[in-house]
């Protein structure tokens, strides 16, 4: 499956495809009826030991009984705080006992911004422009793929709860 050409145009996150830590394409279809947290992550960030912790508890919680599903951009955009590979950044979240679906380093801004976070700036632009400003931006997609939600840095994963509930 492509991105779509014009990513703006692009009906749900489904039309969407990334590739994961092994190098495998992987269709967000497989996300359909999943409400969905995607975020962009990095390893050397003030927000990272909070975030991934918080993130993995809320998967754990949540990830069965409510069909939770995450989705982790590793992005190395802001101050270079994700620099590993693809193998470091395998080590990295297996260490910090990541069960949720984590993909290859992607640009979040940018001409070479990944197609899928074009469309999520596009649906959901940010407060004082249509750009990420930081690492651990989050975006809440619904069941049908849309995305209803966009939080900051700063704010805290298990802060979303709320949020999620209205969507499950």
């Amino acid at each position: 499956m492509s991105n779509p050409a014009n990513p703006q145009e692009a009906k749900s996150i489904y039309e969407f495809s990334a590739k994961d830590l092994k190098g495998e394409t992987v269709s967000l279809e497989k996300y359909k009826g999943h409400v969905c947290i995607v975020v962009n992550v990095a390893s050397q960030c003030g927000y990272t030991k909070n975030n991934y912790a918080e993130l993995v508890d809320l998967f754990n919680e949540y990830g069965e009984s409510k069909g939770l599903r995450i989705l982790a951009f590793p992005c190395n955009q802001f101050a270079g705080e994700e620099p590993g590979s693809s193998e470091e950044i395998c080590q990295f979240v297996s260490s910090k006992n990541v069960k949720f679906d984590v993909f290859e380093k992607v640009n979040v801004n940018g001409k070479d911004a990944h197609p899928l976070w074009v469309y999520l700036k596009h649906k959901q632009g940010g407060t004082l422009g249509n750009f990420i400003k930081w690492n651990f931006t989050k975006f809440i997609v619904d069941k049908e793929g849309q995305p209803v939600e966009r939080h900051g840095p700063s704010t805290n994963p298990k802060d979303l709860v709320k949020s999620l509930e209205k969507y499950w």
